[in-house]
């Protein structure tokens, strides 16, 4: 439990570092394009690789959690067995659906290394950005598995049972 605790620290971290990267990015965009009449001609580009990286990091976090959106108006309505059930079904269903994006896009990920394809404006090897949604798909399935067996973090707050449940 320490270790993915530490383990979703560490992503939070890098989540959080690639998003106000990407903050910072964009308003040092921002001034050069306006008060210096010279914008850094690769921000976008890079943005959008980190806002990759903040996503795709980021949700296996939420996973971990088990806070994915869900459409659950009718799950609060049956029991709490069946609504387990239902809530088991999904997370193993986000478990297949992760591993197979990840076994249907690693040829690609493959390709971009063997033909060192590069970004038009920053010249960054495409590999990286897109390496990263395996990444955070795979730790998006593992995290998702360990809550699963039963390693999960603890109810937070607003999950606690009330009398009402």
């Amino acid at each position: 439990m320490k270790a993915i605790r530490a383990i979703t620290a560490v992503i939070l971290a890098l989540s959080a570092i690639s998003l106000l990267t990407a903050v910072a990015l964009n308003l040092a965009n921002v001034v050069g394009r306006y008060v210096f009449l010279s914008p850094i001609e690769s921000a976008e580009e890079v943005m959008a690789f980190l806002f990759v990286a903040t996503v795709f990091l980021g949700n296996s976090v939420v996973g971990w959690r088990g806070r994915q959106i869900r459409m659950d108006v009718l799950l609060h309505m049956l029991p709490p067995g069946w609504r387990r059930g239902f809530d088991v079904f999904a997370d193993v269903a986000v478990i297949v659906v992760s591993v197979a994006l990840i076994v249907v896009g690693w040829p690609a990920i493959q390709m971009l290394v063997e033909f060192d394809d590069r970004s038009q404006a920053a010249n960054i090897p495409l590999v990286i950005p897109q390496a990263l949604v395996p990444i955070g798909l795979g730790l998006n399935a593992i995290l998702v598995a360990a809550r699963l067996v039963g390693a999960g973090p603890e109810p937070e707050p607003d999950d606690a049972p009330t009398e009402a449940s």
